[in-house]
């Protein structure tokens, strides 16, 4: 076991939406790591939780083994056995392994979809979701403690470090969950783009062997995910994907963000289908050809088609703050039997309740599969049951000098109408929903992982769209 360094004292950590994420070698450096690490063994050691252990993992990016590997001494040496990942794995996947071993907590080294220059911490429940807030309000409150006592733990007699395979049991769980074989024999034709993250070859390894043919692009590892701005699955960095599609000889796209808890979809003509539609249109298989029980869980940004669709199968939708840390508990506390958020994070009930990209894709696949129908058919067929709808999202970035003005413009008031229609309700649970009265809506929020801020529109036509969001960000004056 390497010695346990001291930790510097003047930077204050704060876990966002989903963990704290910084800039690798400014703020994210290793003291910092073992820092966060301190602070989760610190909470286990409060709640008496320290005999469960816990599951540590990383992904593709810039020296994330080694982060992963610093953080499992920091935890064994408070005498918490640890159970550490052999390869780069999917954040699902490290989740999953939690549950698996009983653990108490799990530790994924990944900053998901933020540009290459950053890394990050993710904590998870021993539900091997999101860690909730009240765990992570007492995490946050060990913070000040570990970064300027780490050294204490100096020749601490530690707990066991074990190197295991997270990933095999976790294919394992996927093909329990998904009708693998109907999927391999349906014929398809499936280009999967990993991104350069720890998705890779997940799916391709499930359905070898069959009728379906899976390639891939972009599924050896850079930490600089070249050619994209970040390696998030939305339209702007999906170009290789899309321009495969396009040439011919593929039914449908599929591509997974940097820790692989997102997906996003390509359809057939090399159309981006939108992560609101994905989750609107794994819902209606659930519910109609799987007949799956249960509801959904999603958050204020997700598209509006949810209450046609849950109206529809006559079952509940939860609306909840973005961030899984909410849908997650949301989901088991009414039983859903799926959850989600805009960023292209689904997760599904008999799993963990939390984002899983690999297993949207299958999902989308299976969809796919039982009905015959392409990727644009089934996109149909929602809109045959809740009418047309089409989303935007616009990311506007800011300086740190900006963040206070901004924010405030965001919590200020609100505009009475957008678009030429009426503002009928609002939500302010996370940034400001605004309801139009003819079923429109728009939101703005500041990014819990990014100095940015969001513009969310859907409406019944891309004019209709573009206006309400050129005219909220003209509101806020950003």
């Amino acid at each position: 076991m390497s010695t346990v360094r001291s930790m510097p004292s003047q930077l204050d950590i704060r876990f966002g939406t989903d963990g704290w994420r910084a800039v690798i070698g400014d703020d994210y450096t290793f003291a910092n790591v073992r820092a966060c690490a301190a602070a989760v063994a610190m909470d286990l050691r409060a709640t008496g939780q320290t005999h469960r252990g816990v599951a540590v993992g990383f992904d593709t990016r810039f020296q994330s083994r080694r982060f992963a590997e610093d953080a499992a001494n920091i935890i064994a040496s408070y005498g918490i056995p640890v159970q550490l990942s052999d390869r780069p794995l999917p954040t699902p996947a490290l989740s999953y392994a939690v549950t698996q071993m009983g653990g108490a907590s799990g530790v994924m080294i990944t900053a998901s979809h933020n540009p290459p220059e950053w890394n990050g911490f993710k904590v998870k429940s021993d539900a091997g979701g999101s860690a909730p807030p009240e765990q992570v309000e007492r995490i946050e409150a060990h913070l000040p403690a570990a970064l300027s006592e780490g050294s204490e733990t100096e020749g601490a007699s530690g707990a066991s470090i074990k190197t295991v395979d997270m990933v095999s049991p976790y294919l394992k769980q996927l093909s329990s969950l998904v009708d693998v074989e109907r999927i391999k024999s349906a014929g398809l034709r499936v280009l999967v783009d990993s991104m350069h993250g720890s998705g890779a070859v997940i799916v391709a390894a499930l359905l070898e062997g069959g009728a379906t043919e899976v390639s891939e692009i972009r599924s050896e590892i850079n930490p600089a995910f070249p050619d994209m701005k970040q390696p998030e699955p939305v339209e702007d960095n999906l170009a290789p994907l899309i321009s495969a599609i396009k040439g011919g000889g593929y039914d449908v796209g599929v591509a997974t963000d940097g820790d692989a808890d997102r997906l996003g979809v390509v359809d057939e003509n090399g159309v981006y289908v939108t992560t609101l539609e994905v989750f609107s249109m794994l819902f209606h298989h659930l519910k109609s050809r799987r007949g799956l029980p249960g509801g959904a869980a999603c958050t204020i940004t997700m598209s509006s088609m949810m209450d046609r669709l849950t109206e529809h199968h006559d079952v509940d939708l939860q609306r909840t703050p973005v961030g899984f840390k909410f849908v997650g508990p949301a989901m088991i506390d009414n039983a859903c039997v799926l959850g989600g958020e805009e960023s292209g994070g689904y997760a599904f009930a008999g799993h963990i309740p939390e984002r899983d990209g690999p297993l949207s894709a299958l999902f989308f696949l299976e969809s796919m599969a039982i009905s015959g129908k392409s990727p644009s058919e089934l996109l149909s067929e929602i809109h045959e049951i809740t009418g047309p709808h089409t989303f935007r999202r616009i990311d506007i970035e800011f300086t740190p000098d900006q963040r206070i003005g901004i924010a405030a413009a965001v919590n200020g008031d609100a505009p009475v109408n957008l678009g030429g229609i009426e503002v009928v309700k609002e939500d302010r649970r996370d940034g400001v929903r605004l309801d139009l009265s003819d079923g429109s809506w728009a939101v703005v929020r500041m990014s819990g992982t990014e100095p940015l801020v969001r513009i969310y529109a859907e409406a019944s036509s891309v004019e209709l769209r573009d206006s309400v969001l050129e005219e909220y960000r003209a509101h806020l004056g950003v």
